[in-house]
This record gives structure tokens, C-alpha cells and sequence, in this order.
């Protein structure tokens, strides 16, 4: 092979998008390389996101979930209720309360939970645009490889008929000589 043969990567990056190869962007090296070794494309977002994950980051994300679900909201609903109800009226009443009114413990533990769980929840939300980032990069190449094959498929109809043409005005002249 010689210096001035061009690899067919090159030779797919001028014809489909009209760049050299250094000029391409990440995604389209991508997308050509796997159009020259016929491959498919796609690929689960979700699961490319896994993939990479962390521990600390697959339990922020089951952290984010219980934390903002109705459940989690309705069982700390009835378990300060209780711890109220227990510290005021029952306890109380035995001169055992652990913290009464104005519930300075319980302040403090809602306090820690809400420091605790607010940057958890940010992590969450951080791991999220980062999937959905990577969403956006996926499908960004699989509309680049569909458009680029339709193109291609558009070239090789274009020349099947160039081809017919140039057949049929080859035997036109044919068709008057025998008439």
C-alpha cells in the first residue's frame, strides 16, 4: 500500500462528511469507525451509565429514590408524630420525656438528616446529567450513522440509475440503426 492510498476511514470521513480525519469530532470518529467495520451503534444509555458507576454513586442514586418517594415522606411524617406524641403526652406523664417541647434532640436530628441528605441528593442529581448528557451524545450518534447511511444508500440508488441510463443510451442508438 502505498503513501497515497487513503485508509477507508479517511476515505468515509471525506465522502460522508467532507472532513479529514484529524478534523472530526470524537462522536463522528465513532459513528465512521463502526459504519467501516459494519457494526451497530446503538446503546443503552442506562446501561453505559452502569457501567462506569461507582459504589458511591449507585447508592446515591437508591438514596435520591427512597428519599423522594411518598413513602419516605409519610414514614418520617408518622415517626416525628410519634416521637411527639411519645415526648409530650406519654413520657411526659411518667416524667421520663427524653426530649419535650420544644424538641430540641429531634431539631438537631432533622438538621443532620437534611445535611446529610441534601448532598446525596445533589450527587444524585449530578450522576442524572450525566446520564442524560450521555443520552444526548448516544443518540447524537446513532441520528449521525442513520443520516450517514441513508446518504450512502442515496449514492449507491444514484448510481444504479446512472448506471440504467447509461445502459439504455448505449442501446438507444442501437434501437434506430435496426429501424
Amino acid at each position: 500500500m502505498n503513501d497515497h492510498t487513503p485508509n477507508p476511514l479517511q476515505q468515509l470521513a471525506q465522502n460522508l462528511l467532507g472532513k479529514a480525519v484529524h478534523e472530526l469530532e470524537p462522536e463522528e470518529s465513532h459513528v465512521l469507525e463502526q459504519i467501516r467495520q459494519r457494526r451497530p451503534i446503538s446503546r443503552d444509555a442506562a446501561d453505559a451509565s452502569d457501567e462506569e458507576s461507582t459504589l458511591g454513586e449507585r447508592l446515591s442514586d437508591k438514596v435520591a429514590a427512597v428519599g423522594g418517594s411518598w413513602t419516605f415522606i409519610l414514614c418520617f411524617s408518622l415517626t416525628m408524630l410519634g416521637w411527639m406524641l411519645i415526648n409530650t403526652d406519654v413520657l411526659a406523664h411518667f416524667g421520663m420525656a427524653f426530649d419535650p417541647y420544644p424538641y430540641i434532640f429531634l431539631n438537631l436530628m432533622l438538621s443532620t438528616l437534611a445535611a446529610v441528605q441534601a448532598p446525596i441528593i445533589m450527587m444524585s442529581q449530578n450522576r442524572q446529567a450525566a446520564k442524560d448528557r450521555l443520552a444526548a451524545s448516544l443518540d447524537f450518534e446513532v441520528n449521525l450513522r442513520a443520516e450517514l447511511e441513508i446518504m450512502r444508500l442515496h449514492e449507491k440508488i444514484d448510481q444504479r440509475i446512472q448506471q440504467r441510463l447509461d445502459l439504455i443510451l448505449e442501446r438507444l442508438p442501437e434501437k434506430r440503426q435496426e429501424s
